[in-house]
């Protein structure tokens, strides 16, 4: 489908849909426009980064911490009060075809209700409850994606979303275009292919791919993808400054993730000792975007995540 096509399909769906959640502001005033206006396209935002040396930190799955579970609007403004601008959250879709923000398959372990997310309407889901990783009821309800892109749009925050299998690149390009929340999303890929679709849906949008240099850009960029929108995926085994440092030679900004299993990950290992100088030692290497399951504790370790927002914004 042409972004044409989604962009009628979006404002249909604009339209007729009103935001389910209280948590993200509904005023489109004076002051919510004039703020959009004064932030740096998302291009240019990462470039900044770049040249700046700052870094974001992605929270994965929201950042989920005591009290407040992974996937919730709620949750991010935790810790967007806190300095975190970049939040990676999963997009899955209802049996009726609504987005709603979920990693599993199942309800069973974030949630009080139970069964497959694409067995369940939407009415039904908004009336079950998140819990936290400790497995505590909150008073929170599984957001749509809707309602989480508007809240991006209106605080300056960036979603990395990442498709679940019960729904498509296209049905969530849809839902970006009806929030008018461009500029507030990055798409995530996991190989080629998937990185061609969604330049074939839109090349305008931000994407992360697997990237470590001028060669698999000049693969990505024969496929679609447009460089100038491509964030450089490096895993998350072990830190790779040398691809950081060829994708920076294309202008291309690279991430990294700490994040992964507790107790394995690099995240606990360079908590160990308390001290986490390990997460500003990624900054000084090149890095420009960190994916971590402990977003405050590599905020608190690091300062280039201050001087990006000092330099550039968010």
């Amino acid at each position: 489908m042409t972004r044409s096509a989604l962009l009628v399909t979006a404002l249909i769906i604009l339209a007729g849909c009103e935001p389910s959640t209280d948590i993200a502001p509904q005023t489109e005033g004076f002051a919510a426009v004039e703020a959009n206006s004064q932030r740096l396209p998302l291009p240019e935002y990462f470039d900044c980064l770049r040249e700046n040396r700052g870094v974001v930190i992605a929270a994965h799955r929201g950042g989920p911490a005591p009290g407040y579970p992974e996937n919730a609007i709620e949750t991010m403004q935790y810790n967007f009060d806190r300095g975190v601008r970049v939040f990676e959250v999963d997009v899955a879709e209802t049996r009726d075809g609504v987005l709603t923000l979920m990693h599993d398959d199942r309800l069973n372990r974030t949630t009080t209700g139970r069964g497959y997310i694409s067995d369940i309407s939407w009415e039904d889901l908004s009336g079950v409850l998140l819990v936290d990783n400790d497995g505590r009821r909150t008073d929170f309800s599984p957001p749509k994606l809707t309602d989480a892109l508007i809240w991006a749009r209106n605080t300056g925050a960036i979603l990395e979303l990442d498709r679940k299998k019960t729904t498509s690149f296209s049905n969530i390009a849809e839902a970006v275009y009806a929030a008018n929340a461009e500029e507030s999303v990055i798409m995530i890929s996991y190989n080629d292919d998937e990185a061609a679709e969604i330049a074939a849906i839109d090349p305008e949008l931000m994407m992360t791919a697997s990237v470590r240099g001028g060669r698999d850009i000049s693969a990505l960029e024969a496929r679609g993808v447009d460089s100038r929108r491509l964030i450089g995926w490096t895993g998350t085994e072990r830190p790779y400054a040398a691809a950081w440092d060829r994708n920076a030679m294309n202008d291309v900004e690279s991430a990294f993730g700490t994040l992964g299993r507790a107790g394995d990950r690099l995240d606990d290992i360079y908590m160990a000792d308390g001290d986490g100088s390990e997460f500003q030692d990624l900054a000084d290497d090149g890095l420009v975007m960190l994916a971590t399951d402990r977003p405050l504790e590599a905020a608190e370790a690091m300062t280039s995540d201050d001087t990006a927002i000092a330099a550039c914004g968010r």
